[in-house]
């Protein structure tokens, strides 16, 4: 470890801000400047395809499903990188400097795809472009998304009381940084032209990975590689450092290629589940007591719930989407929604404010006014209040804006269920992670009730109202909320110490294929759109409607199935809650 980590025990109590560490603050606006980003152009991405390229609903479905799925793979590699050479600074620098590229790299258009003689034509070139950015977030996704949590986690010692509080706060930055993202990026993409919503993200990375530079001295080391002379040793005349930055840019040429080849990442994904099947169970049988075997066949099935999970969870950017943007009414106070001409939303002054704000108030804390520090804070609090109303109830929305509702109800859930789930422990009532399973995807079933219930609604002249996608989103969150702190927990808990990173790559490789399985479901709904633009929206409602009953089915099946299993996976884990 590097000799300029400062030791927990000689990080003085007055360097606390709102009662932790001020690194973990610096990692909250990083994270949540990247998921603004990230979710941002998440939310335009399939809309994009469909509108601007001429993609039909087949070959986008397909994109986004080797996107979401190359996005949760590459982290892994990323992770590993970081924790036995690079160091999660340089990691994350990286991964920053991917991203921006990345997401401004989006922001180039190119002309609109155009039927000539009933052919689609396409800008190749301003393709060319997007397959590149799209290789370029990837990459940096993989670098930065594994490591910034980690420093958070390196800011605590172990038996730290505030540690699970501090994750907390962490992953309050997430959804913060989400749910801006659709009243921002989205609203502007669709509103008034793609490249500035794209470019909105860009620009937030660029934010974020400034919050994360200027904001250092606060991480106190915990950041740097831990062993810096062998990253600088030479490898072929080359320093190992330079082999990894050289690597990356090798791997989003390879990223570049392969996304373009959409069919060639589905089954990728399904080789590389095989060969993690074959190995898990020559692990268990060949190397595991009866203790152990248990306990990583418990981890599997906890890790296969999740995967169902995500599955419907992720038909929040594919069918919902798509749904919402040709069936649906999008205003909830249409009577209050002022002309989208000249409409900027109040979030870009906030979301542009919040890096000032954030480090006039650590420098203020540093200075010891710390009353003029926490008066800092509840003003971003109060603004962000503020412009989230107005942007939600006085903005037109668009079908991408609407995808701020996850993070929405994940904000206001989420103090619910932190007070919930300790008051549940002190009276012997709190359900064990396998219950919570089945408890999350019996909830993640039910949000596809409102959507098929609005399906049946669309008339010739008639659009189902958008408060039945509120609904939906509301109960796809309860769903999160009870199996959140299943998966990652769960791998650290059950699995066998020497192949806990193993387990780990397998968790994240599980979320990816989910990424591919809703796209692949996602396609069930496939609308062929004519030249002309108009599509027959009872047809398509139809369609739909099979798509949702038939992920309410799977999600009801896999929930009984966990229900009924519960009390042997219980047994299974002996004793770990």
């Amino acid at each position: 470890m590097s000799s300029s980590v400062t030791a927990y025990s000689d990080i003085p109590r007055s360097e606390d801000f709102l009662g932790h560490p001020k690194g973990v603050f610096v990692c909250f606006f990083t994270e949540m400047w990247e998921r603004f980003s990230f979710y941002g152009m998440k939310a335009l991405l399939l809309l994009y395809l469909l509108k601007h390229h001429g993609f039909d609903d087949d070959a986008g479905y397909d994109l986004i499903g080797a996107y979401g799925g190359l996005v949760y793979a590459v982290p892994v590699i990323g992770g590993l990188l970081a924790d036995r050479w690079l160091g999660m600074r340089k990691a994350v620098v990286l991964g920053g400097i991917l991203l921006c590229l990345g997401h401004l790299g989006m922001a180039v258009e190119g002309d609109q795809a155009r039927m000539v003689n009933g052919v689609m034509v396409r800008d190749a070139g301003a393709l060319q472009v997007f397959y590149g950015s799209l290789a370029l977030i990837i990459m940096g996704v993989g670098f930065l998304k594994p490591n910034i949590s980690t420093i958070v986690g390196k800011l605590y010692a172990e038996d730290d009381p505030r540690r699970d509080s501090g994750f907390t706060l962490f992953y309050a930055g997430i959804n913060v940084g989400g749910l801006f993202a659709g009243l921002i990026c989205a609203f502007l993409g669709e509103t008034y032209g793609w490249r500035y919503g794209f470019g909105a993200a860009g620009v937030g990375m660029l934010a974020g990975l400034a919050m994360f530079l200027w904001g250092q001295k606060y991480l106190h080391g915990h950041a740097e590689p831990r062993d810096p002379g062998a990253l600088r040793a030479r490898v072929a005349g080359i320093s190992r450092e330079w082999w990894i930055y050289l690597g990356s840019f090798a791997g989003v040429a390879v990223v570049w290629q392969l996304i373009q080849t959409t069919r060639a990442v589905h089954w990728s994904m399904h080789v590389v589940a095989a060969l993690f099947f074959a190995w898990f169970l020559w692990y268990v049988i060949a190397r595991c007591t009866r203790e152990q075997r248990q306990q990583m066949m418990a981890l599997l099935v906890s890790i296969l719930g999740v995967l169902v999970f995500f599955t419907l969870y992720e038909q929040t950017y594919g069918s919902w989407l798509t749904f919402t943007d040709r069936l649906m009414t999008k205003d909830m106070f249409p009577s209050l929604v002022s002309d989208a001409s000249g409409t900027l939303p109040w979030s870009i002054w906030l979301m542009a404010g919040s890096p000032i704000l954030i480090v006039m108030a650590l420098r203020a804390s540093d200075a010891g006014q710390r009353g003029f520090a926490r008066a800092l804070v509840a003003l971003w609090v109060v603004a962000m209040a503020v412009a989230c109303f107005r942007d939600v109830v006085l903005v037109p929305q668009t079908a991408g804006s609407l995808t701020f509702l996850g993070s929405f109800f994940v904000v206001l859930l989420s103090p619910i269920f932190a007070w919930l789930w300790p008051w549940l422990e002190k009276r012997g009532a709190n359900p064990s992670k396998p219950l919570k399973s089945a408890i999350g995807l019996l909830f993640a079933a039910l949000s596809f009730l409102p959507l098929l219930a609005a399906a049946q609604t669309v008339g010739p002249n008639a659009m189902a109202s958008v408060w039945w996608l509120v609904l939906a989103y509301f109960l796809l969150e309860v769903g999160e909320m009870c199996l959140s702190p299943i998966g990652l927990s769960a791998v650290t808990q059950l699995s066998v110490a020497k192949v806990v990173g193993l387990m780990m790559g397998g968790f994240w490789l599980a979320t990816a294929y989910s990424e591919v399985l809703a796209a692949s479901f996602g396609k069930l709904a496939s609308i062929e759109i004519p030249e002309g633009g108009a599509i027959d929206v009872v047809d398509a409602a139809g369609r739909y409607a099979h798509l949702f009953q038939l992920m309410l089915w799977i999600g009801i099946g896999s929930a009984v199935v966990f229900l009924v299993i519960t009390p042997l996976l219980k047994r299974w884990m002996h004793g770990v809650k």
